[in-house]
């Protein structure tokens, strides 16, 4: 799209890239530029504005960082979507947490396979000494921008054949009730904040010990046995937690 109107002091000690910026993030609160729509690129803003490539490459940097903005390689750089709310009054999938909020999930997977749990695991779903999960580790995706890592635990006894019969690319919960009647009903999550390593800058496109949050789910059904044991580690710039509180009287 072309560049809305920008204004540069240039006598100003406020540095060009700065100027550039606020006046681009104007433009994003105020609705000129909306979510999803491209911004001008940097080679677009130095020739309209008579900046420099590296002035102009600073400032869009800077909203990128700041999760205002988000660039696909070959793509260009595009307005970035409101923060995804991790609400804990609800048991919600991410595929659900998604579409809610008018995006397309879709996931990158890395593992899908069984294996003999370590014993955090295995004493959370209480699980006998021999026997195995199915584990699913994957990047979970709106929209093509990755959110987060998820890495979820199952028993296999609980969910024989889903290796076969699940395609993990899509949506687990639906899959679930699908293929075996089975409902999620409950859940108790923690959240933890922490900065992103080395493996997980990669995966998320953040750079190294950007803020993440990672969180910890445990999933139950309706008589309270577990069935889920998940670990997900999310963008910092992409999630934030809300929660509502009440006062007892």
């Amino acid at each position: 799209m072309a560049l809305q109107p920008i204004v540069l002091d240039r006598q100003s000690i406020v540095p060009l890239y700065y100027q550039i910026q606020q006046c681009l993030l104007d433009q994003v609160r105020s609705g000129a530029l909306k979510a999803g729509e491209t911004v001008p690129s940097e080679g677009q803003i130095s020739a309209t504005l008579g900046i420099s490539r590296m002035t102009a490459r600073q400032a869009l940097k800077m909203l990128c960082n700041m999760g205002v903005l988000y660039s696909e390689r070959g793509r260009g750089t595009f307005v970035a979507r409101a923060k995804l709310e991790k609400n804990f009054l609800q048991v919600l999938s991410f595929s659900e947490e998604m579409r809610a909020r008018g995006s397309k999930p879709s996931s990158r997977v890395l593992a899908f396979k069984r294996l003999k749990p370590g014993r955090e695991i295995a004493d959370t779903l209480h699980l006998a000494a021999e026997e195995e999960v199915v584990l699913l580790r994957r990047v979970r995706m709106a929209d093509s921008v990755p959110y987060c890592i998820e890495c979820a635990h199952l028993p296999l006894h609980r969910f024989p054949e889903l290796l076969q019969k699940f395609d993990p690319h899509h949506s687990l919960y639906q899959a679930l009730a699908e293929l075996y009647g089975i409902q999620i009903a409950a859940a108790d999550e923690v959240a933890e904040a922490g900065a992103a390593n080395a493996e997980e800058a990669r995966l998320l496109r953040i750079r190294r010990r950007a803020p993440v949050f990672r969180f910890t789910r445990v999933a139950y059904l309706r008589d309270g046995r577990p069935v889920e044991f998940v670990k997900s580690t999310y963008r910092g710039d992409r999630c934030r937690v809300v929660n509502r509180l009440t006062r007892q009287i």
